[in-house]
């Protein structure tokens, strides 16, 4: 099962996404490019977007907070994050389930 948004790292997940902030709703909408794309309901300003963010993921994924990471792209729309001891094939029904 290739999914080009998401790679196995030892016992972890690495998500690719594309970030849409300031949305009418936080949802997966699908593909973008090699990423998944996902809707923010919060506004990009002083890390709102990121936080709301880790919470939705956590939620969707059922994992605490604490084992969803941000690797790269604080600032940018194109971010990858880490879930800690998370299954990729657990990963695949949960978002794109959603």
């Amino acid at each position: 099962m290739s999914q080009s948004w998401l790679t196995a790292s030892g016992a972890d997940v690495i998500l690719s996404l594309h970030i849409q902030p300031g949305a009418k709703k936080t949802e997966v909408v699908g593909l973008h490019g090699e990423a998944l794309k996902v809707r923010l309901a919060a506004p990009p300003v002083d890390g709102k977007a990121n936080d709301a963010l880790v919470a939705f993921l956590a939620e969707t994924l059922g994992v605490t907070k604490a084992r969803v990471g941000l690797v790269s792209g604080a600032s940018s729309r194109a971010k990858r994050l880490r879930i800690s001891d998370y299954g990729v094939e657990a990963a695949v029904q949960r978002l794109q389930g959603k």
